[in-house]
């Protein structure tokens, strides 16, 4: 398995293998907040196929409560491993700790992630990797359907970080 950064021509295999909720590409979105500099779009590989994928979002989480709770915070987002049979074989893992580095490299000091509330198997991982609770949020994001309606949804998060040493 090898992780990089999205390239253009990644975004057309990431649909194909693992999809977007609704109409509208998650993976061309991502790829383009990354072509203008306000993230990092990472994606897993193995044998020439994506299997996962983690966007650093360097601006942080978009939610007032994250915000002021620890502002300047980068946030790994959009963390996915698929198909599910490929999960707990270390993916998600190498995933973040990729980011990490990353945000090493930049000189930071700390990263955070969001966790459901209904996401107990996730939970674990992230304590495991040093994460820790640090406020709750609700989650807001939307998508398009198939029929043009656009689906608003809220999911009841725990935003987590790490300490990142030196």
């Amino acid at each position: 398995m090898k992780i990089a950064m999205c390239r253009a021509a990644d975004v057309a295999l990431l649909d194909q293998y693992i999809g977007s909720a609704g109409v509208t590409s998650s993976h061309a979105r991502r790829f383009a907040c990354q072509e203008a500099g306000g993230s990092t779009y990472l994606v897993a590989w193995l044998d020439d196929r994506p299997v996962g994928h983690a966007e650093v979002r360097w601006t942080g989480c978009a939610a007032a409560e994250v915000r002021a709770a620890r502002s300047g915070c980068p946030e790994i987002n959009g963390l996915a491993v698929w198909p599910g049979e490929l999960r707990s074989r270390g993916i998600g893992s190498a995933l973040i700790r990729a980011a990490e580095e990353l945000a090493r490299e930049r000189g930071l000091d700390v990263i955070g992630l969001g966790v459901g509330t209904d996401n107990p198997r996730a939970a674990e991982l992230y304590a495991r990797l040093g994460y820790r609770p640090l406020t709750g949020y609700v989650d807001r994001w939307s998508y398009e359907g198939g029929d043009g309606t656009t689906h608003e949804c809220a999911d009841p998060c725990t935003f987590l970080v790490k300490e990142l040493p030196r």
